[in-house]
Protein backbone atom coordinates (compact mmCIF):
# COMPACT_ATOMS: atom_id res chain seq x y z
CA UNK A 1 0.00 0.00 0.00
CA UNK A 2 2.99 2.23 0.48
CA UNK A 3 4.57 1.87 -2.65
CA UNK A 4 1.04 2.45 -4.68
CA UNK A 5 0.99 6.19 -2.66
CA UNK A 6 4.53 6.77 -3.30
CA UNK A 7 4.02 5.96 -7.28
CA UNK A 8 1.12 8.09 -7.46
CA UNK A 9 2.21 10.83 -5.56
CA UNK A 10 4.14 11.73 -8.22
CA UNK A 11 1.25 11.34 -11.08
CA UNK A 12 -1.24 13.46 -9.20
CA UNK A 13 1.24 16.45 -8.66
CA UNK A 14 1.83 15.95 -12.72
CA UNK A 15 -1.64 16.26 -13.37
CA UNK A 16 -2.19 19.02 -10.73
CA UNK A 17 0.14 20.78 -12.75
CA UNK A 18 -1.48 20.56 -15.97
CA UNK A 19 -4.64 21.57 -14.10
CA UNK A 20 -2.44 24.20 -13.31
CA UNK A 21 -1.38 25.72 -16.78
CA UNK A 22 -4.94 25.65 -18.06
CA UNK A 23 -5.94 28.32 -15.29
CA UNK A 24 -6.68 31.47 -16.16
CA UNK A 25 -4.52 34.03 -14.21
CA UNK A 26 -6.26 36.04 -11.33
CA UNK A 27 -6.73 39.43 -11.58
CA UNK A 28 -5.48 41.83 -8.88
CA UNK A 29 -7.69 42.85 -6.41
CA UNK A 30 -8.84 45.97 -4.45
CA UNK A 31 -9.60 49.70 -4.91
CA UNK A 32 -5.73 50.87 -5.13
CA UNK A 33 -5.24 49.35 -8.18
CA UNK A 34 -8.70 51.44 -9.59
CA UNK A 35 -7.23 54.35 -7.86
CA UNK A 36 -4.20 54.10 -9.66
CA UNK A 37 -5.18 53.52 -12.91
CA UNK A 38 -7.86 55.83 -13.01
CA UNK A 39 -6.32 58.63 -11.24
CA UNK A 40 -2.74 57.63 -13.13
CA UNK A 41 -4.73 58.20 -16.57
CA UNK A 42 -6.69 61.56 -16.39
CA UNK A 43 -3.49 62.78 -15.12
CA UNK A 44 -1.24 62.21 -18.34
CA UNK A 45 -4.11 63.15 -20.62
CA UNK A 46 -5.44 66.31 -18.48
CA UNK A 47 -1.51 67.35 -18.15
CA UNK A 48 -0.97 66.78 -22.07
CA UNK A 49 -4.02 68.21 -22.89
CA UNK A 50 -2.83 71.71 -21.38
CA UNK A 51 0.29 71.51 -22.70
CA UNK A 52 -1.19 71.15 -26.14
CA UNK A 53 -3.70 73.84 -25.24
CA UNK A 54 -0.94 76.36 -24.12
CA UNK A 55 1.73 75.32 -27.15
CA UNK A 56 -0.65 76.01 -29.54
CA UNK A 57 -1.06 79.39 -27.94
CA UNK A 58 2.61 80.05 -28.06
CA UNK A 59 3.31 80.59 -24.49
CA UNK A 60 7.00 80.35 -23.72
CA UNK A 61 8.26 77.30 -21.59
CA UNK A 62 7.91 78.97 -18.35
CA UNK A 63 4.22 79.69 -18.88
CA UNK A 64 3.58 75.77 -19.36
CA UNK A 65 5.37 74.74 -16.60
CA UNK A 66 3.54 76.89 -14.07
CA UNK A 67 0.65 76.58 -15.29
CA UNK A 68 0.86 72.91 -15.84
CA UNK A 69 2.01 72.31 -12.43
CA UNK A 70 -0.67 74.57 -10.78
CA UNK A 71 -3.33 73.18 -13.38
CA UNK A 72 -1.84 69.39 -12.03
CA UNK A 73 -1.64 70.07 -7.97
CA UNK A 74 -5.28 71.56 -8.01
CA UNK A 75 -6.76 68.95 -10.21
CA UNK A 76 -4.75 66.54 -8.16
CA UNK A 77 -6.42 67.93 -5.01
CA UNK A 78 -9.80 67.78 -6.76
CA UNK A 79 -9.68 64.15 -7.40
CA UNK A 80 -7.83 63.01 -4.49
CA UNK A 81 -11.11 64.86 -2.70
CA UNK A 82 -13.32 63.63 -5.18
CA UNK A 83 -12.51 59.73 -4.34
CA UNK A 84 -12.81 60.20 -0.59
CA UNK A 85 -15.74 61.58 -0.43
CA UNK A 86 -17.50 58.81 -3.18
CA UNK A 87 -15.77 56.24 -1.04
CA UNK A 88 -16.78 56.99 2.07
CA UNK A 89 -20.87 58.00 0.50
CA UNK A 90 -20.85 54.24 -0.77
CA UNK A 91 -19.32 52.98 2.26
CA UNK A 92 -22.31 54.93 4.23
CA UNK A 93 -25.32 53.97 1.93
CA UNK A 94 -23.86 50.21 2.80
CA UNK A 95 -24.12 50.48 5.92
CA UNK A 96 -27.73 52.36 6.10
CA UNK A 97 -28.73 49.09 3.70
CA UNK A 98 -27.60 46.66 6.10
CA UNK A 99 -29.32 48.00 9.16
CA UNK A 100 -32.34 48.18 6.70
CA UNK A 101 -31.83 44.75 5.45
CA UNK A 102 -31.21 43.02 9.02
CA UNK A 103 -34.79 44.84 10.05
CA UNK A 104 -36.60 43.26 7.44
CA UNK A 105 -34.57 39.45 8.31
CA UNK A 106 -35.50 39.64 12.08
CA UNK A 107 -38.84 41.18 11.70
CA UNK A 108 -40.57 40.01 7.99
CA UNK A 109 -38.59 36.98 8.55
CA UNK A 110 -41.19 34.43 6.41
CA UNK A 111 -41.60 37.20 3.51
CA UNK A 112 -37.63 37.32 3.47
CA UNK A 113 -37.42 33.46 2.65
CA UNK A 114 -40.00 33.14 0.41
CA UNK A 115 -38.36 36.26 -1.91
CA UNK A 116 -35.07 34.05 -1.46
CA UNK A 117 -37.19 30.71 -2.39
CA UNK A 118 -38.57 32.54 -5.48
CA UNK A 119 -35.36 34.44 -6.41
CA UNK A 120 -33.44 30.52 -6.62
CA UNK A 121 -36.47 29.44 -8.48
CA UNK A 122 -36.13 31.59 -10.94
CA UNK A 123 -32.82 30.92 -11.29
CA UNK A 124 -33.10 27.57 -12.24
CA UNK A 125 -33.30 25.90 -8.82
CA UNK A 126 -36.14 23.14 -8.25
CA UNK A 127 -38.72 23.61 -5.45
CA UNK A 128 -36.81 21.21 -2.59
CA UNK A 129 -32.94 22.28 -3.34
CA UNK A 130 -34.13 26.03 -3.08
CA UNK A 131 -36.10 25.25 -0.06
CA UNK A 132 -33.37 23.59 1.43
CA UNK A 133 -30.69 26.44 0.53
CA UNK A 134 -33.17 29.25 1.89
CA UNK A 135 -34.11 27.11 5.40
CA UNK A 136 -30.16 26.71 5.70
CA UNK A 137 -29.84 30.41 5.04
CA UNK A 138 -32.29 31.17 7.72
CA UNK A 139 -30.26 29.78 10.55
CA UNK A 140 -27.75 32.46 10.01
CA UNK A 141 -29.05 35.92 10.42
CA UNK A 142 -25.94 37.61 9.20
CA UNK A 143 -25.53 34.78 5.79
CA UNK A 144 -29.19 35.63 5.64
CA UNK A 145 -28.20 39.70 5.43
CA UNK A 146 -25.85 39.14 2.90
CA UNK A 147 -27.54 37.04 0.58
CA UNK A 148 -29.98 39.57 0.41
CA UNK A 149 -27.75 42.67 0.02
CA UNK A 150 -26.74 41.22 -2.97
CA UNK A 151 -29.21 39.36 -4.27
CA UNK A 152 -31.90 42.72 -3.93
CA UNK A 153 -29.55 45.84 -4.00
CA UNK A 154 -26.58 44.89 -5.75
CA UNK A 155 -23.99 45.91 -2.44
CA UNK A 156 -22.19 43.93 -0.22
CA UNK A 157 -21.70 44.67 3.63
CA UNK A 158 -19.67 47.48 4.73
CA UNK A 159 -15.80 46.36 5.21
CA UNK A 160 -14.47 48.55 8.09
CA UNK A 161 -11.01 47.74 6.90
CA UNK A 162 -11.42 49.85 4.11
CA UNK A 163 -10.55 53.61 4.83
CA UNK A 164 -11.88 56.32 2.57
CA UNK A 165 -8.74 58.52 2.99
CA UNK A 166 -6.62 56.25 1.82
CA UNK A 167 -8.16 56.00 -1.51
CA UNK A 168 -8.26 59.39 -1.69
CA UNK A 169 -4.44 60.23 -0.82
CA UNK A 170 -3.64 57.20 -3.05
CA UNK A 171 -5.81 58.79 -5.79
CA UNK A 172 -3.91 62.22 -5.29
CA UNK A 173 -0.44 60.80 -5.22
CA UNK A 174 -0.85 58.68 -8.74
CA UNK A 175 -2.79 62.14 -9.85
CA UNK A 176 0.70 63.64 -9.46
CA UNK A 177 3.02 60.81 -10.52
CA UNK A 178 1.80 60.40 -13.45
CA UNK A 179 0.64 63.96 -14.32
CA UNK A 180 4.32 65.12 -13.89
CA UNK A 181 5.16 62.89 -17.26
CA UNK A 182 4.36 65.23 -19.52
CA UNK A 183 5.70 68.32 -18.19
CA UNK A 184 9.18 66.45 -17.57
CA UNK A 185 10.13 67.02 -20.95
CA UNK A 186 10.36 70.97 -20.51
CA UNK A 187 12.58 70.56 -17.58
CA UNK A 188 14.46 67.20 -18.53
CA UNK A 189 15.80 69.74 -22.28
CA UNK A 190 16.31 72.59 -20.58
CA UNK A 191 20.29 71.94 -21.03
CA UNK A 192 20.09 70.84 -24.16
CA UNK A 193 17.24 73.35 -25.97
CA UNK A 194 15.37 76.68 -25.91
CA UNK A 195 13.25 75.81 -28.91
CA UNK A 196 9.64 75.49 -27.28
CA UNK A 197 8.88 73.71 -30.06
CA UNK A 198 11.63 70.68 -29.67
CA UNK A 199 10.17 70.80 -25.87
CA UNK A 200 6.47 70.17 -26.93
CA UNK A 201 7.87 67.31 -28.95
CA UNK A 202 9.79 65.79 -26.27
CA UNK A 203 6.37 66.04 -24.03
CA UNK A 204 4.75 64.35 -26.33
CA UNK A 205 7.17 61.23 -26.44
CA UNK A 206 6.86 61.57 -22.33
CA UNK A 207 3.16 61.11 -22.56
CA UNK A 208 2.92 58.35 -25.37
CA UNK A 209 5.58 56.25 -23.40
CA UNK A 210 3.60 56.72 -20.22
CA UNK A 211 0.21 56.14 -21.29
CA UNK A 212 1.85 52.87 -23.05
CA UNK A 213 3.56 52.11 -20.07
CA UNK A 214 -0.50 52.63 -17.85
CA UNK A 215 -1.92 50.82 -20.66
CA UNK A 216 0.46 47.72 -20.41
CA UNK A 217 0.16 47.69 -16.27
CA UNK A 218 -3.55 47.79 -16.67
CA UNK A 219 -3.63 45.32 -19.13
CA UNK A 220 -1.34 42.99 -16.41
CA UNK A 221 -3.65 43.69 -13.89
CA UNK A 222 -7.01 42.88 -15.89
CA UNK A 223 -5.37 39.52 -17.66
CA UNK A 224 -5.58 41.66 -21.31
CA UNK A 225 -3.88 42.21 -24.21
CA UNK A 226 -0.85 44.14 -23.26
CA UNK A 227 -1.00 45.79 -27.26
CA UNK A 228 -4.61 46.44 -27.27
CA UNK A 229 -4.47 48.08 -23.91
CA UNK A 230 -1.70 50.33 -24.58
CA UNK A 231 -3.00 51.19 -27.84
CA UNK A 232 -6.30 52.29 -26.29
CA UNK A 233 -4.92 54.46 -23.74
CA UNK A 234 -2.35 56.13 -26.65
CA UNK A 235 -5.84 56.60 -28.11
CA UNK A 236 -7.63 58.29 -25.63
CA UNK A 237 -4.36 60.97 -25.01
CA UNK A 238 -4.16 61.35 -28.71
CA UNK A 239 -7.62 62.59 -29.40
CA UNK A 240 -7.83 64.70 -26.21
CA UNK A 241 -4.13 66.21 -27.03
CA UNK A 242 -5.70 66.98 -30.43
CA UNK A 243 -8.86 68.06 -29.11
CA UNK A 244 -7.04 70.47 -26.79
CA UNK A 245 -4.27 71.73 -29.05
CA UNK A 246 -6.76 72.37 -32.07
CA UNK A 247 -8.89 74.45 -29.54
CA UNK A 248 -5.86 76.62 -28.68
CA UNK A 249 -5.00 77.01 -31.74
CA UNK A 250 -8.68 78.49 -32.84
CA UNK A 251 -8.71 80.84 -29.95
CA UNK A 252 -5.53 82.46 -31.28
CA UNK A 253 -5.60 82.47 -35.10
CA UNK A 254 -9.14 82.50 -35.32
CA UNK A 255 -10.57 84.48 -32.35
CA UNK A 256 -8.25 87.19 -32.41
CA UNK A 257 -6.26 86.33 -29.10
CA UNK A 258 -2.74 86.88 -30.38
CA UNK A 259 0.36 87.50 -27.70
Amino acid sequence: MAETNSNSAPLLRSIDGELEKGRPKEPWKGEVVKSIVYAGLDAIVTSFSLISSISAGHLSSVDVLVLGFANLVADGISMGFGDYVSSSTEKDVAAKEKKVTEWDVINQHRPQKQELLRHYQELGMNDTDATTVVNIFGKYRDIMVEEKMAIEKGLLPPDQADKPWKNGLITFTAFIVFGCAPLLAFIVLIPFTNNDRHKFIGACVFSAVALALLGIAKAKIAGQNYALSASITLFNGLIAGAAAYGIGWTLRNVAGLEE
